[in-house]
């Protein structure tokens, strides 16, 4: 079972810039589909982003398209979100997991509080 460990949150102004990493325990195959989640008190835990590998384009929920980047290196067995302009409701907890039905996903990470003040 992979285990995943989300870092890099913290509390930064509006408009600032984070980077979110996820380090994977085990091997992960290229081949895997990688998301970045996230989920505020109350509300149920959204996929932000995806990236499959260099030939497909990643995916991006409309209100994080544009000042989102996600990235993977395999090698590190890692994956990150880089985040700019950030706004007060992209404070939430972020977790990565893999991307496909809620059935497969591995067991998730404590993830990383990111909390944007105004």
């Amino acid at each position: 079972q992979v285990q995943l460990v989300e870092s890099g949150g913290g509390l930064v102004q509006a408009g600032g810039s984070l980077r979110l990493s996820c380090a994977a325990s085990g091997r992960i195959s290229s081949i895997v589909g990688m998301g970045w989640y996230r989920q505020v008190p109350g509300n149920q835990r959204e996929l932000l982003a995806s990236i499959n590998n260099a030939r497909t384009p990643s995916y991006y929920v409309d209100s994080v398209r544009g000042r989102f980047t996600i990235s993977r290196d395999n090698d590190k067995n890692t994956a990150y979100l880089e985040m700019n302009s950030l706004k007060p409701e992209d404070t939430a907890v972020y977790y990565c997991n893999k991307v496909g039905p809620a059935r497969t996903l591995w067991a998730w990470g404590q993830g990383t509080q990111v909390t944007v003040s105004s």
